[in-house]
């Protein structure tokens, strides 16, 4: 059986995009559509058919880099073409312990295809007289990205300044009223890497799959107005559910890690997902 989620994380054509370079560097994907409204910059970016590159001149710095891509990134949102600002910084690098290019506001990362880092945390309960369950919740209506959709009872981008420690311990609290003498308990999954084509651009992400056991007499309670419910569901509903494609891509991938690492599901069930988890940022 193929799962929608895992083809999904790689529906992606290069040929409808532009590479994008930065130090000699390539940091992301561009698409073809958007090319043009880059042009309008031309002390900015130099373009042709081999991609686009940030000009060499930014090269003295990070904050240099930065700095230009920042002029660029407020004009195309208020050209409307750089949707759900965020007032959220990220970092442009190529692996998650790597040294910054730039530094762009979240919301214009994926108009640049540039590699973003994010932590999903599976909330699991385990009881003595019968089989776990799954903490699922569904984002608020209002989320710019896939709202009212099911997602993992935690998932956030880790933005830049923070460890994966740290973003896990803000996000248990923000989506789920965790406390951090719970959240630390959280264990390492698998990393998946994400590469698909998305309306608001490309997403070139990497994410931590964690597990956290929660108490039976727990009950999550969202605090920051981003997540719309929460729900204990089986396994066999949580699988159903990804099968229908009512999970985003990314709460299904690691909800979908949790359930073959603790064999609650057959591998044959998931042709294709092993692919995820072996290089980031693939090139099709």
């Amino acid at each position: 059986m193929s799962l929608p989620c895992i083809a999904h994380a790689r529906r992606f054509a290069a040929r409808l995009h532009r590479p994008f370079f930065m130090a000699a560097e390539q940091v992301g994907w561009i698409r073809e559509s958007d090319v043009p409204l880059l042009l309008l910059w031309p002390d900015v970016f130099e373009v042709d058919a081999a991609g686009v590159t940030l000009a060499a001149r930014f090269d003295v710095s990070a904050d240099r880099r930065s700095a230009a891509l920042a002029a660029v990134i407020g004009a195309l949102a208020g050209q409307g073409c750089i949707h759900g600002w965020r007032d959220e910084t990220y970092a442009i690098r190529n692996a998650f312990d790597a040294a910054p290019l730039a530094y762009i506001e979240r919301a214009a990362a994926r108009f640049f295809g540039t590699m973003t880092y994010a932590v999903h945390l599976n909330g699991i309960v385990k009881y003595a007289d019968r089989a776990p369950q799954l903490w699922i919740a569904r984002r608020s209506d209002t989320k710019a990205t896939d709202p009212g959709m099911l997602d993992n009872v935690v998932a956030g981008g880790i933005a830049w300044g923070l460890s994966i420690e740290e973003t896990i311990a803000k996000e248990c609290w923000e989506e789920a009223g965790i406390e951090a003498a719970i959240a630390a308990n959280a264990v390492p999954g698998r990393t998946v890497h994400v590469l698909q084509s998305l309306p608001e651009g490309t997403q070139a992400e990497q994410i931590f799959i964690y597990d956290l056991m929660l108490p039976e007499d727990f009950a999550p309670h969202n605090q920051d107005g981003e997540v719309g419910e929460h729900r204990l569901a089986r396994i066999d509903e949580v699988a159903r559910w990804i099968e229908d494609g009512e999970m985003t891509v990314d709460a299904s991938l690691a909800t979908l890690d949790c359930m073959l690492r603790h064999n609650w599901i057959d591998v044959a069930a998931c042709a294709g997902i092993e692919t995820l988890f072996a290089a980031p940022f693939v090139t099709p």
